[in-house]
């Protein structure tokens, strides 16, 4: 988490065009005419998937399909037992668990898939979908002199190594003739890169949504967010491949769930965001509700761009190519990866076609 022509260039999401490409109008329709509930017919399935719960599963696409929102009930729907499997702080240790067999299905960033693939990680690329152009922000101090990329030069900046954050702070500086190693690049998780942003011991942070938007919330005028900042990384939707190939029909559905769940928070972004309140996410009706719905309206969500999930396609495996180059040229990756082929490449067919048929691609 919209749409990125070659991984160069990023147009924003509106919520009315991603609604409108989509078909979210008539997912809520027939929504209200059946319910969410709508059980598929049955067919071979695993007797349990572990799915991997990044953050603390209390927002977004987990908890509305955990809360059954809408009355949709996902194992019915699957026909089998899941199993979320919460602690990640973002996708790349996810792969880890992937390889290690203890995860079946997650949602992963590009940057999880291009280390993923030299590490022979066993994953499955199901669907991709660009993340939201503005996901990102890059904070400054409000009375800092920074203004522009060119003025990052020698300066401290927080973001989280290997990570959309990085990415995008390599694009940023790069409209500016810089390259990575021109700044003190700080590696710190969200959390910590706050407290030092916070303090005042580095000169910018560069993260991602909700993170920044709750940052601001509390930082007030203490902070200025740097113009022309964008995102340029995809999400995937990938699955361990010992269980993908047994089962690619169950995990296609399991895409089409996620799109349609989607579809349903844009409609209802007011209902989804009490909803998470309920759940623990946040305090009700207080100032972080108030902050999750403008991003859903906003589309500024990583979750928000699964409304336009589709087969992996040229396009995504060009846009992570790209962003593999640059962390190999950096020396974040430390050999150069074929990420481009192993999108593409046939051994995935199976899968691909189950994905194409479940959401009319």
């Amino acid at each position: 988490m919209t749409s990125h022509s070659n991984g160069a260039k990023t147009s924003g999401i509106s919520r009315r065009r991603l609604l409108a490409a989509s078909g979210a109008a008539a997912v809520t329709a027939s929504i209200g005419a059946r319910g969410l509930s709508g059980a598929h017919a049955a067919e071979a399935a695993p007797p349990q998937l572990t799915v991997a719960v990044i953050g603390d599963g209390r927002t977004g696409v987990w908890a509305s399909l955990r809360a059954g929102v809408g009355g949709r009930n996902l194992e019915q729907e699957l026909g089998t037992r899941i199993v979320w499997q919460p602690g990640f702080t973002a996708s790349l240790p996810v792969m880890e668990a992937v390889k290690a067999g203890s995860v079946d299905f997650t949602f992963a960033t590009a940057t999880a898939v291009v280390n993923a693939i030299p590490a022979r990680v066993p994953i499955v690329p199901l669907a991709a979908y660009p993340l939201p152009s503005d996901e990102v922000d890059f904070f400054v101090q409000a009375n800092s002199p920074i203004k522009t990329a060119a003025d990052l030069k020698g300066k401290k900046i927080a973001h989280q190594n290997g990570t959309t954050g990085t990415y995008s702070l390599i694009k940023y500086l790069e409209t500016a003739g810089l390259r990575l190693t021109d700044v003190q690049a700080v590696s710190l998780s969200g959390a910590d890169a706050f407290t030092a942003f916070a303090q005042g011991s580095v000169d910018g942070w560069i993260h991602w949504q909700p993170a920044t938007a709750l940052a601001l919330a509390k930082l007030g005028d203490k902070a200025r967010p740097l113009p022309n900042v964008k995102t340029y990384d995809y999400a995937f939707y990938v699955a361990r491949s010992e269980v993908a190939a047994k089962y690619p029909q169950v995990f296609a559905k399991f895409v089409k769930i996620i799109r349609e769940t989607q579809a349903y928070i844009f409609a209802h972004p007011a209902e989804s965001v009490a909803l998470w309140a309920s759940q623990g996410g946040f305090p009700p009706n207080g100032s972080e509700q108030a902050v999750y719905e403008r991003l859903i309206r906003d589309a500024r969500l990583s979750d928000s761009g699964a409304i336009a999930l589709k087969p992996v396609d040229e396009a995504a495996a060009a846009a992570t190519q790209d962003l593999a180059d640059n962390f190999h040229s950096l020396g974040v990756l430390p050999n150069k990866v074929d990420v481009r082929s192993f999108l593409l490449g046939s051994q995935f067919d199976a899968a691909k076609k189950a994905v194409a048929s479940e959401l009319g691609a």
